[in-house]
């Protein structure tokens, strides 16, 4: 399983009306490479071309007024009219001919790809994400997938002329095109036609049966609506068997096959919805429905192992805890709403389309049993000698605590035999989600990625050891810091997390834009992906071998210094915080019309502890320190080269053989290129007091001066990047263009932060700012 997972954030910043001219002008400039043109050819090409760059240019760049979650459902599914229902169909038809000519193979290619999404369903630290807004993402993914299906059949119908009096057909085949309900004479002797006609008729009844409208083209005769793709994908193939066993093979390949790989990827409902929501808000509920049903006084004040009791003993029962006369919080009232709109949508779209329920800030064993009890009180999971459960609960690690105790929290919920119960019908999978964001700005570059390790090692045993099968969910986002960077090498680095095949991996914010506006760079990205799990998965099932003793060693004592240094700078150190607010416009970016998610958790709060880390690291990606990418690997390296030569010789043995100690330094490599301490220096200048200026940045500057010493030593580069000479280069010829930016910014915020503005400077100073955030961002290919 190859699954990424389209997310929204606040520092999305790309518009659609910028990003389809985008796409426009790349189109026409890909045709005239292409293409050899006549001179009139050429000459209507230019005009275009210049049309494309007018409107571009004429167009406004940012947002007039900031995103609602139904803004970001509907630019989402933009993407899937770019690329993904081309580029994911393509790539499994070329895996299935591939399959075919090696190996003679009848049976369709695995189906490993598959969409998700967390827009409109992921509530943590969004307020305005309800069951309104789910509702409303399943509906417009569905009626997206219904349309694309007819528009393919319509098509195919067209293609498909073969007549019998040149071909067989399969009885199957037979039964296809007779029960079809076309009388026309035009096509008496077009079997494969006919029996799209009855396809068509009941893809168009599918749709109005799930509530979307009426086909554009009306069917030919009435049908009945198919009860769930899978029926849709056996009509496909009964077409692809009859052609395949009757000389027509090589017509299989193309659109039909195309459309069979995209019935089976999307299904009706286009992508899995996840709801997700933080573990505080379902101990809030649970405790405030316990309370009212006189379960439970005051549940949130019982230890971890009475609420596990109290817990166990209710998912014993199908007694519900709520009752329809008693009136709930705003706050109970709208959780249980989502889950009642969670079980409607599963009874309208199919299991597959809102498949996992994911709990952030997981750090006990009953914060998993508490997502249990809200599903059960949605009919979501049902009681009994063997439990029905219809959405998987995924624990989401993502602190540094968290993440070195998931192994043990596993092994304790798993040693359950309630929740192995659950389990069992569930096929015995176990999803577990591992967040990159908050452990990062929990402990630093280097300890994030090495917690990350050990905590799937961890887990992969503990599963392995209570026989449960295991899908790893890797919360990435776009930027280093937050997991990203090359698809393949990110996911090779972390092979131990493939031992059962499976991988979710979070898209977010501009890497939709930058990945997946193009079909055949999305092309390229998802065959990079499938390259990675398929490797990762063979090497991981295969019993890879078992790190050395002594690199693990090292990369414990490396661990520990970076966290020191990491702590001492910024959890340790008070006027860290007013050092990086003044330094950095993260409390201009809390204002402006980017995504719909508040920047911070709680309301009123500027902590770091309360930041969501997407922010904390667009604000130090725009001031160019790049803090997060880096910050704490240097110390860590030094502790191993201050061995020596001995030292120096064991780093560059473990950056040659181990891919994961290889990508922790690429990435670190690729983040420090695009920051620039000579830039950064003139956004400390923003900080008012000199002192705590002088203070902090002198300690940052030294951190990457020793940073980029000790990783051209392991590497053995010259200079940063060395070994990756086209990216290096791309980075150097976008940087120039980044630079004028960022002074444009300090200066836009020097001014803001005078508070001496009239109200009309004010709103051209905002403009400005708005347009360096985008341009910075774009520039740098990053954001959050």
């Amino acid at each position: 399983l190859v699954m990424p997972v389209l997310t929204a954030h606040p520092t999305e910043v790309q518009r659609k009306s910028i990003l389809d001219a985008h796409i426009e002008i790349a189109r026409l400039l890909d045709q005239r490479d292409r293409a050899r043109q006549t001179p009139e050819e050429a000459s209507a090409d230019e005009a275009a071309l210049r049309r494309m760059i007018l409107i571009l240019w004429q167009t406004r760049m940012l947002r007039a007024a900031r995103l609602t979650v139904q803004d970001e459902i509907d630019n989402a599914l933009s993407f899937y009219s770019y690329t993904f229902l081309a580029a994911i169909p393509r790539l499994i038809e070329e895996i299935d001919a591939e399959l075919h000519a090696r190996y003679r193979s009848r049976l369709p290619a695995p189906q490993m790809l598959r969409m998700g999404s967390w827009i409109g369903g992921d509530r943590d630290g969004n307020p305005f994400v309800t069951h309104a807004t789910l509702t409303y993402a399943l509906e417009r993914q569905s009626a997206l997938a219904l349309a694309h299906y007819l528009e393919e059949s319509h098509a195919l119908g067209r293609e498909l002329s073969l007549s019998l009096q040149r071909v067989g057909i399969s009885p199957a085949l037979k039964r296809l095109a007779d029960a079809a309900g076309d009388t026309s004479d035009q096509r008496s002797d077009e079997p494969y036609r006919r029996a799209l006609t009855g396809v068509y008729a009941r893809l168009a009844a599918t749709s109005v049966a799930l509530g979307h409208r009426d086909a554009l083209r009306r069917p030919l005769a009435a049908a009945r609506p198919y009860a769930a793709s899978a029926d849709f994908v056996h009509d496909l193939d009964t077409l692809i068997e009859s052609l395949r066993t009757h000389g027509s093979a090589r017509v299989v390949y193309g659109r039909l096959m195309r459309l069979r790989h995209a019935a089976q990827a999307f299904g009706f409902h286009l992508a899995s919805v996840d709801l997700r929501q933080h573990s505080g808000v379902h101990e809030s509920v649970v405790t405030e429905l316990a309370s009212l049903a006189g379960a439970a006084p005051d549940y949130a004040k019982l230890d971890e192992e009475a609420k596990i009791a109290f817990l166990l003993a209710e998912l014993g029962t199908a007694r519900l805890l709520r009752s329809p006369f008693v009136a709930y919080s705003e706050l109970a009232a709208n959780e249980l709403a989502i889950l009642d709109a969670a079980q409607a949508i599963q009874a309208r779209f199919g299991k597959a389309a809102l498949p996992t329920c994911i709990i952030s800030n997981t750090n006990a064993v009953s914060d998993i049993l508490e997502a249990a009890i809200l599903l059960r009180e949605a009919g979501l999971l049902r009681p009994g000698p063997k439990p029905v459960l219809d959405l998987n609960i995924a624990p989401l690690f993502e602190t540094i605590d968290d993440l070195r105790r998931a192994g043990a929290m596993m092994d304790r919920l798993l040693g359950l035999p309630a929740y192995r119960a659950l389990i069992a019908g569930r096929g015995d999978l176990q999803e577990v989600m591992l967040g990159y964001s908050d452990s990062n700005k929990d402990c630093g570059y280097l300890t994030a990625n090495w917690a990350l390790y050990q905590a799937q090692d961890a887990i992969m045993r503990v599963c392995a050891k209570h026989k449960v099968k295991v899908t790893l969910f890797h919360g990435r986002g776009g930027s280093i810091a937050r997991g990203g960077g090359p698809a393949a090498k990110a996911i090779l680095a972390q092979p131990v997390g493939l031992k059962d095949g499976g991988i979710r991996v979070t898209e977010q914010g501009e890497v939709l834009s930058t990945r997946y506006h193009d079909v055949d760079l999305a092309h390229r990205v998802l065959e990079q992906m499938a390259y990675g799990v398929l490797l990762g998965s063979n090497e991981a099932q295969s019993g890879a071998r078992k790190l050395p003793a002594h690199w693990v060693k090292a990369m414990e004592e490396m661990s520990a210094k970076a966290l020191a240094a990491y702590q001492v700078c910024v959890h340790d150190d008070p006027e860290f915080l007013d050092f990086w607010r003044q330094a950095t416009p993260i409390d201009e970016i809390s204002d402006l019309n980017f995504g719909s998610r508040p920047t911070f958790r709680r309301k009123g709060s500027f902590s770091v502890a309360d930041l969501r880390a997407i922010p904390w690291v667009f604000s130090w990606m725009q001031s160019r320190f790049n803090f997060p990418g880096w910050y704490g690997l240097g110390r860590g390296l030094q502790t191993i080269l201050e061995r020596g030569p001995a030292g120096t010789k064991l780093l560059r043995e473990m950056y040659q053989r181990w891919p994961f100690f290889q990508t922790l330094i690429a990435n670190a490599q690729l983040t420090m290129c695009k920051a620039d301490m000579s830039i950064a220096r003139v956004y400390a200048s923003l900080v008012t007091d000199e002192r705590i200026r002088e203070k902090i940045f002198a300690r940052i500057q030294e951190e990457f001066r020793l940073t980029e010493k000790a990783v051209l030593i392991v590497t053995g580069q010259r200079e940063l990047l060395e070994n990756e000479p086209v990216l290096a280069r791309s980075i150097k010829l976008r940087n120039p263009y980044v630079d004028p930016l960022n002074y444009l910014q300090v200066e836009m915020l020097r001014r803001r932060r005078t508070g001496k503005l009239s109200k009309r400077n004010q709103e051209g100073t905002r403009a400005v700012m708005e347009l360096t955030v985008n341009g910075i961002a774009g520039g740098l290919k990053n954001t959050g």
